[in-house]
């Protein structure tokens, strides 16, 4: 990604996306890109309705919200997506990045320290875990396995994927 102005990302022959670099990464049109491209968190949710440039999504029961021109689905369910990087992390009620969308009820199942950030699966209520970078800034404490968590992220951040696409399309595998 570092040396092109623009990539087309092929699935079998077939063009999925084609754009600069930032604009594939950041806003995939499709769960293949989203996961060829990094690693990705994509979540089931039903569409519940839109306001101006903001579409409601239910998320198993937790309202989110996704700007309008970060949604790819024409249908009454997708795939809400966010980069773990774009995900904050803090401990239950703590206030993280309002107007962000806020996910409650986490709790930290693995802790990977790697030096300059740590990985955290984080368990949600409803069963899927959701992948956490946070940069190791020594301004926040470590969390630990078994910590009772709330997730948040910036409508911006997210995109709305088709939910009739394959979630682990694109994936690498170990």
């Amino acid at each position: 990604m570092t040396m092109a102005d623009t990539i087309a990302v092929m699935n079998a022959g077939v063009i999925e996306q084609m754009g600069a670099p930032e604009e594939l990464y950041e806003n995939p049109r499709t769960t293949f890109v989203a996961n060829f491209l990094g690693q990705t968190n994509l979540i089931e949710g039903k569409i519940t309705g839109r306001s101006g440039d903001q579409i409601a999504v239910d998320m198993h029961g937790i309202g989110v919200s996704v700007n309008a021109n970060r949604a790819h689905t024409d249908g009454g369910e997708g795939w809400v997506g966010i980069r773990p990087e774009k995900v904050l992390i803090g401990d239950e009620g703590e206030s993280l990045d309002a107007p962000g969308n806020t996910i409650p009820g986490g709790v930290v199942s693995d802790v990977s320290f790697t030096g300059v950030s740590t990985t955290y699966l984080v368990r949600m209520p409803w069963g899927q875990e959701l992948v956490v970078f946070e940069q190791n800034t020594g301004r926040r404490k470590l969390f630990r396995t078994g910590d009772k968590v709330e997730l948040s992220w910036r409508p911006e951040y997210a995109f709305l994927l088709d939910r009739s696409q394959d979630a682990s399309a694109g994936a690498q595998t170990n």
